[in-house]
């Protein structure tokens, strides 16, 4: 059964690398797309705030945590665990900016998008909505890719597992010495036994 749980470390490595890259995007780029007129207010680099630390900086670093995870594990719970963190931390970079702002004493608001129409549009996407569902179709992906059992990881598995005892032989055999006791206690009831019944004839 151990040896199912066994994957090839290869199996989570693009979708993990993936992860780490866009978990490190959405945790920095509020801090340096100012530099490129490419922000939300405040709009001056490195400029912090509470709404950036709940809806960008902690999600950034989960989904940078389970990238990791799935990119260097080989256990399959484990690179679910990894997977799972992601595919949250995705989820809340995706809703986090609408369901924050509703949190009564959490201080969680994004800001607004600066610049034009079609730039607001595109900061909407590349800080929170597009960022959150590109990370979350990653993490599926890894989900489903650790659920899998390959024919190679069944012949792997397989492979783990010490053949059986042969049929009919134990797997502890006895030494000479205990099966000799053995026949001694065995035949001793039986002469003591022959002995009585010659006794009662006479």
């Amino acid at each position: 059964m151990n040896g199912m749980l066994r994957v090839r470390r290869s199996r989570g490595v693009l979708s993990g690398l993936l992860v780490v890259l866009l978990g490190a995007w959405g945790a920095l780029v509020p801090f340096v797309g100012p530099y490129f007129h490419y922000a939300y207010t405040p709009d001056k680099a490195w400029a912090y705030t509470t709404g950036r630390l709940w809806l960008e900086i902690l999600p950034g670093a989960a989904a940078v945590l389970g990238g990791l995870i799935v990119l260097a594990s080989s256990y399959r719970p484990a690179a679910h665990f990894g997977a799972w963190l992601a595919a949250l931390s995705g989820a809340w970079f995706a809703l986090g900016g609408l369901v924050g702002p509703t949190w009564i004493g959490m201080h969680m608001t994004p800001g607004s998008p600066v610049g034009g129409t079609a730039t607001r549009a595109g900061e909407q996407i590349g800080f929170f909505t597009g960022l959150g569902m590109a990370i979350v179709l990653l993490a599926a992906m890894a989900i489903g890719r650790f659920s899998v059992i390959s024919v190679g990881d069944a012949r792997r598995a397989a492979r783990a597992v010490p053949a059986a005892a042969p049929a009919g032989r134990s797997r502890f055999p006895l030494s000479r010495s205990t099966a000799a006791a053995s026949t001694d206690e065995t035949e001793e009831p039986a002469t003591e036994a022959a002995d009585s019944t010659a006794a009662a004839r006479s």
